[in-house]
């Protein structure tokens, strides 16, 4: 039985979305651990980052030819398994449910603000060379 390049592709981008989210747990863990305030820092930086490397890799895409299946491959993939909408969700609940409010409004608004500010920067920054 042959392998389709579809399925081959699939299978790479599978395991650059495991490297991503290999690579989230121990940053968000590194930094997690020499924090001691309710505001889950790591997944914002996480998130930032992936936003601005999402960023860079769509201002190639449009810009410079990069082709479609490295994009699939580091934005789909890699991207997608670092960057982690779902834990900025439940740590806004969390913040909600130990009375943090304040830093739950600031963390989810501020964090996407943060993230659409550097995607736009990504594709900005690719535009410029």
């Amino acid at each position: 039985m042959s392998s389709s390049p579809t399925l081959g592709l699939a299978l790479v981008v599978a395991l650059a979305g495991g490297a991503g989210a290999v690579l989230r747990a121990l940053l968000i863990h590194h930094i997690g651990v020499r924090r001691s305030d309710p505001l889950p820092l790591g997944t914002i930086i996480v998130n930032a980052s992936g936003s601005l490397l999402l960023g860079i890799l769509t201002g190639l895409s449009l810009y410079h030819g990069l082709g479609p299946h490295v994009l699939a491959v580091a934005g789909v993939g890699l991207c997608g398994g670092y960057t982690t909408w779902s834990t900025a969700s439940w740590e806004t609940v969390h913040l909600l449910h130990t009375g943090h409010r304040t830093e739950a409004v600031v963390y989810t608004l501020g964090g996407l603000a943060v993230c659409l500010a550097a995607a736009a920067a990504g594709i900005g920054l690719m535009a410029l060379v």
